[in-house]
């Protein structure tokens, strides 16, 4: 029978959700098996969805089917990606459903379905990321469990009984990872070892839009850093249990019925937490304490709303720090050392400072961090989707899709969803995305930029444009990846000209800037190991442009040179090297929300640009195999081969077409952030590593491994609120020159800043 096309309306029910409608066609570009299955439905593998038959089976059958990566006998492979859908129904589950690396789960947005405990349920978890083996090994290596997503379920273990531990996610994973769209049910017996989401380790990563209901737990989490937003707990004992981190950013937290909201009695270096409405609880924040009677951990608070908290900040034991009430407003409150300007000497604050002045542009109506959720367009009919294999596009990663991805683009930009099927897609000359286009992947559907365009450092070009210099209007970017072809000296692989039209109506979700390190960029273990010619092994003179006339809202977005192999054996060390990181001069507003990445002369850089939210960004150097126990991750780097005599290695000349920063005598590593002649600039949660020098963690012992890290120019208007760093001597500078040492600011393995802004009145 011939498949379906995506354009046929009468054989589908408007209440089908269109990714169970639409004609699946996807590949997986780089698998040997050509008749590789990407689109997965779990009822194609026999499962029924009453609610009454076991589907566990079925369930991970459709996932694992076709030589996928798990087990603990694979660390990681591009190759073999997976969407795995779940239709409206009941799943009955007995065990763990063991999703996959580079899996994504989905279920029908109209109807979520339930994954449904069944009473004999005593596995870790209803959804396992990264199983546990005998003798305590793993699935997969925490830090570098990357790639995948679980969205749109309800998942429901109250059949479990009370004293069972039914947890409803066990989470540790890494980057390029998402949770969304996910209602928990557990038991609210008082006796209850339920909880919504178990993360004992990992280094991440995004989640949002969840609701918990019960428990003992909502969230029980530990890991190196994460993102949360958005998230709702209900009458779980406690809401959120933090049992070790070096920072954690939660913005738009609703804690109903609980009787601790944050639980951080145990290692938690920093968490910062805005936009939080809390009620019913008798205790919001609770700390332990250290031998010498001070608390344990840097804490911010921003615009929280208390009704009927009894103790906003307390202590084990019942002392009270901050006291609650009926209703009290919290507008900044925090605890740890608090630095403005060129002022090297810190003071350490408990209680209420006066906080940043937020632009109006960077708030909604509630006068809270503005957020979008990941669209999914499940108000849309099939109908409204165009494939562009349809229309003549390949995505098999070799040919040349450049034409026929951008005559889709231009024929459909404003009345269809662009639909990508999976695969990658070749181009040879910029493509640009033109304002109206809703781009959706399958996948992570790769764009990868190649060919001489791309090579020419001091002449780059850019791979894909976001919308004309001065357009305006709507351009959303769902489940993408944005790549090169290596070598790509002279590749801009994402220009972000578009500029909203209203509130967060231009942003990408879930979508990401993979640089080498993968099947299919000529940057692999034969090309760039350690010690090869490093003039072959340039993958991007810039990750990501932001103009000044754009706006943008960029939500789960890892931006990275990959530090090691993803494909071959996942874990062999690479020299693969990119000039700048995210160059933003946007005007605003800007929302950078759950955001990394790895390059030789910057992570992040903010030039002449206003109105910018940034939390929780994230930049590192790490070893992926020399420390357990989770204190060291993988995630969005600088470079490990550090240091190199800026702007080494070549051919990164300092561009001041493109506002390259200074380097200060003596400084051969890479900035994390530089921020100049810029204002209205909040960082609200930033986690700066530098845990390498020239492959060598020696100086993780003396806390050196890099000199400075973070700088502002001094006529920039900036506040960073919970700012933790590792072995960098300087947390923050002033126009080049060091201020903030860290060695005032020691917080177990990190160091941290809780409060730094420009002005020092």
């Amino acid at each position: 029978m011939a498949p379906q096309a995506y354009y046929s309306t009468e054989q589908h029910s408007s209440d089908v959700f269109w990714l169970e409608a639409i004609k699946h066609q996807g590949k997986a570009a780089y698998n040997q098996n050509s008749s590789y299955q990407v689109f997965r439905n779990v009822k194609d593998f026999g499962a029924i969805g009453d609610g009454i038959t076991d589907d566990t089976q079925a369930i991970n059958n459709a996932i694992s089917s076709g030589s996928r990566c798990g087990g603990g006998t694979c660390n990681s492979t591009t190759v073999s990606p997976a969407v795995v859908y779940f239709p409206r129904g009941t799943y009955l589950v007995s065990k763990s459903i063991n999703a996959y690396y580079y899996t994504q789960l989905i279920g029908d947005a109209k109807n979520p379905p339930t994954l449904l405990a069944d009473s004999s349920f005593t596995d870790l978890a209803v959804i396992d990321a990264d199983p546990y083996l005998a003798g305590g090994a793993q699935w997969y290596q925490n830090q570098n469990n990357f790639f995948r997503s679980v969205r749109n379920f309800v998942i429901d273990v109250r059949r479990v009984p009370p004293t069972v531990s039914g947890t409803g996610i066990h989470w540790q994973v890494a980057q390029s990872t998402s949770l969304m769209n996910i209602q928990f049910f557990m038991s609210d017996d008082p006796s209850t070892t339920h909880q919504g989401i178990w993360m004992e380790n990992g280094s991440g990563g995004f989640m949002g839009d969840l609701v918990f209901n019960g428990g003992k737990f909502g969230l029980w989490v530990g890991n190196q850093q994460f993102t949360v937003r958005n998230v709702t707990i209900n009458n779980a004992q406690t809401a959120i249990m933090g049992v070790w981190a070096w920072g954690w950013t939660f913005q738009g937290v609703k804690i109903n019925g609980c009787q601790i909201g944050f639980d951080l009695s145990d290692i938690v270096g920093a968490e910062a937490i805005t936009d939080a409405t809390v009620s019913d609880t008798p205790i919001f924040v609770r700390y332990a304490t250290l031998s010498n009677g001070t608390l344990l951990g840097s804490l911010v608070l921003n615009n929280i709303q208390l009704t009927n908290v009894s103790t906003a900040v307390g202590v084990v034991g019942g002392d009270v720090v901050l006291p609650g009430g009926a209703q009290v407003t919290i507008d900044t409150w925090v605890q740890g050392n608090i630095f403005a300007g060129n002022n090297s000497t810190g003071i350490f604050t408990q209680g209420n400072i006066l906080g940043p002045s937020i632009p109006s542009s960077l708030l909604n109506s509630a006068g809270q961090i503005f957020g979008k959720t990941h669209p999914q367009y499940e108000h849309y009919n099939v109908s409204q989707f165009v494939s562009v294999r349809d229309c003549g596009a390949t995505g098999d990663g070799t040919s040349d899709d450049t034409d026929a991805i951008q005559a889709v683009l231009d024929k459909f930009a404003s009345s269809k969803i662009i639909f990508f099927d999976a695969g990658t897609y070749i181009v040879k000359s910029t493509v640009t995305i033109p304002a109206g286009s809703r781009i959706v992947g399958e996948a992570w559907s790769v764009i990868s930029g190649a060919g001489p365009a791309f090579q020419d450092p001091n002449n780059p070009q850019v791979v894909v444009r976001v919308g004309e210099p001065g357009s305006q209007g709507v351009l959303e970017i769902t489940d993408m990846i944005f790549t090169t072809v290596g070598p790509a000296p002279g590749a801009i692989v994402l220009e972000w000209n578009i500029k909203e039209d209203e509130q967060g109506s231009a942003g990408a979700w879930d979508t990401h800037i993979r640089l080498g390190g993968a099947a299919g960029t000529n940057l692999e273990i034969e090309q760039c190991s350690p010690g090869n010619d490093p003039s072959g092994c340039i993958a991007a003179f810039m990750a990501l442009h932001l103009t000044r006339n754009s706006s943008a809202y960029l939500e789960g977005m890892w931006v990275w040179t990959a530090d090691h192999e993803l494909d071959e054996d996942g874990v062999s060390q690479l020299n693969i090297f990119s000039g700048r990181g995210i160059l933003s001069e946007s005007q605003g507003p800007v929302w950078l929300i759950g955001t990394a990445e790895h390059f030789s002369l910057y992570q992040y850089q903010v030039l002449n640009a206003k109105d910018h939210y940034m939390g929780l960004i994230q930049t590192e150097t790490v070893s992926h195999n020399c420390l357990e126990g989770g204190f060291l991750s993988t995630d969005t780097f600088q470079p490990y081969f550090q240091p190199y005599a800026v702007p080494l290695p070549y051919p990164f000349n300092i561009s001041s077409k493109y506002g390259d920063p200074t380097f200060p005598p003596g400084m051969n590593q890479a900035w994390a952030v530089t921020v100049r002649s810029s204002s209205n600039i909040l960082i609200f949660g930033a986690n700066l590593y530098s845990f390498y020098s020239n492959y060598s963690q020696a100086c993780l012992d003396t806390r050196n491994c890099q000199n400075q890290i973070l700088t502002v120019s001094s006529d920039s208007l900036l506040y960073i609120f919970s700012l933790a760093t590792v072995a960098s001597t300087y947390q923050i500078s002033v126009d080049g020159k060091g201020v903030v040492n860290q060695e005032d600011n020691n917080n177990g393995f990190a160091s941290t800043v809780t409060v730094w802004r420009s002005d020092s009145d």
